[in-house]
């Protein structure tokens, strides 16, 4: 197939209506968190989400872009901008010297997408610089590696945006992370930046790369808040965050995924086009006007080592909302297997 393919693009067109959704359950998530516990809870979620992102990811990543031979500054300098480009987001990369390497997220932010950012307070944002950026130094084993904040969009500035800098001594911790609004990085220019190799990196595989981008915020995070907030506090969280989003957001991913409107057999004909689209097997029955949905799996969770059953709040939240969003009084009941695992049984009616 080339990417001219009607087939194909239309695949795309579903992956990404999946990354919308998932992107905008993330976000969602976090501004749940401010409003229902507070900005220093709010601030210790996006912290542990980033940091065990940043422990995950980092290190592979370097690997899978190529870019482990280069000096720690303009390593996880060119990081952030290519696998950010990868997920969509707007980031720019400035080389200064082997030691001083700059990225700037201009506006709009992807994280804090529309009107988003009107309510994230600076100390969230700092929390996500606390979680990753302040500690790749330590995943390189260099303790001289630090960033230095110049700008932040949640305070009004126009990006968020700083440094890599390789110190001539190990860093403390709280010297990992610290801010010089003095400064301003300098201007962005595309013919020097860094870019993927074509041929490891085909249309469809950076396709792909985009939904699980916005995915994988949620793969973590349900986790995350469930071993912060406890699995009572976290499921209706998670729960919550799931109905708001769903209900917002069904008319957008029902146009990608050919749906429509109506009862229960016509949401019934979205959420298998939608377990589709996220590469998640499932089968059908109908009996007697209701519909049974048998989740084989449910991919996003696999192998998640820390998984507890609350995480499938998560599911449950948007698929009420979902329903909400496709017509009135369609009624939506999960029955999970042990352990809240898949196969998960969906009753809608």
């Amino acid at each position: 197939m080339t990417a001219a393919d009607p087939a194909q693009e239309a695949q795309w067109k579903r992956w990404r209506s999946v990354a919308d959704l998932y992107h905008a359950y993330f976000t969602g998530l976090i501004l749940t968190a401010v409003t229902r516990r507070g900005t220093a809870d709010a601030a210790e979620f996006v912290f542990r989400v980033f940091r065990r992102q940043q422990q995950e990811r980092f290190l592979p990543g370097l690997e899978k872009l190529g870019l482990s031979h280069l000096p720690p500054a303009v390593a996880a300098a060119q990081y952030h901008y290519l696998s950010n480009w990868i997920g969509g987001v707007h980031v720019e990369y400035m080389y200064e010297s082997d030691r001083k390497a700059w990225i700037r997220y201009p506006p709009p932010r992807w994280i804090w997408k529309g009107t988003a950012i009107c309510g994230v307070p600076g100390e969230v944002s700092r929390a996500m610089l606390r979680g990753w950026h302040a500690n790749n130094g330590v995943a390189l084993r260099d303790l001289r590696l630090g960033f230095v904040c110049t700008k932040q969009s949640v305070d009004g500035q126009d990006g968020l945006e700083g440094y890599y800098y390789e110190y001539d001594h190990p860093l403390e911790l709280d010297q990992r992370l610290v801010f010089a609004r003095h400064l301003e990085a300098p201007l962005f220019d595309p013919k020097t930046a860094p870019a993927l190799p074509v041929s490891s990196w085909p249309k469809p595989r950076l396709e792909k790369a985009y939904r699980n981008y916005a995915m994988e915020y949620v793969r973590t995070a349900a986790p995350v808040m469930v071993q912060l907030f406890g699995p009572e506090d976290a499921g209706y969280l998670l729960h919550l965050t799931g109905k708001l989003i769903g209900m917002q957001y069904f008319d957008e991913v029902a146009a990608a995924l050919s749906a429509s409107r109506g009862g229960a057999k016509e949401f019934a004909s979205f959420l298998t086009a939608l377990f589709a689209a996220q590469d998640d097997a499932a089968e059908v029955a109908a009996s007697e006007g209701a519909f049974e949905i048998r989740q084989q799996s449910w991919k996003l969770m696999d192998d998640v080592p820390d998984y507890h059953r609350a995480c499938a709040r998560v599911l449950e939240g948007l698929f009420e909302g979902l329903a909400a969003g496709c017509g009135r009084h369609i009624g939506v009941a999960m029955k999970p297997a042990s352990g809240g695992r898949p196969p998960l049984v969906w009753t809608i009616g």
